[in-house]
């Protein structure tokens, strides 16, 4: 039996893979959304005294631009003009099922709030809360769905057929990509 090599460097290099890099950069391109979303959210609810959906729709709108453009730009390095049916609005579809999803989740952690008579500070913070659990819930299947649909380099096929399902027809590289 052999022994496999658990120290630091060994798994600190296995840990160097392109994926491995592209979940830590959409881990802090995300953690950036979550942040400016939050803040907007909290101001929007606490400070505007807004309802939980306005303040949701508003956040949710806010923290999208910026994370497209970290995303697509430093997660997947893609470079040139974006593509509008198949990058921008793929992604603000996105973007808007989990805000669909949080809006219900924030509207009945609202009821809630009221019902149950918690204060102003409370019920802001469990929409806060309520807000960034529901958009957690996207979270995994969105990276998978950018890394392999998305943000995809198609190449040249050396076949004179491509099998391979893809959002760009086979062979084809869209305007502004190179084939490394």
């Amino acid at each position: 039996m052999s022994r496999v090599s658990a120290s630091p460097a060994v798994l600190l290099e296995r840990l160097r893979t392109p994926t491995i890099r592209k979940l830590w950069r959409y881990s802090c391109v995300s953690a950036v959304a979550v942040v400016i979303s939050t803040v907007v959210l909290v101001f929007c609810s606490g400070v505007l005294d807004l309802s939980a959906v306005v303040s949701n729709t508003i956040a949710t709108a806010v923290a999208t631009v910026p994370s497209y453009a970290l995303n697509r730009r430093w997660v997947w390095g893609m470079d040139g003009r974006s593509h509008l049916w198949k990058e921008v609005v793929p992604f603000w579809v996105l973007a808007f099922a989990g805000y669909g999803f949080s809006t219900v989740a924030v509207a009945y952690a609202e009821d809630f709030a009221k019902h149950d008579h918690f204060s102003h500070l409370a019920r802001t913070g469990l929409v806060g809360i309520t807000a960034i659990a529901a958009f957690g819930v996207f979270w995994v299947a969105k990276f998978i769905i950018f890394n392999r649909l998305m943000f995809v380099e198609r190449r040249p096929s050396s076949s004179p057929r491509d099998d391979t399902p893809g959002p760009f027809p086979a062979g084809a590289i869209p305007a502004g990509r190179s084939a490394r």
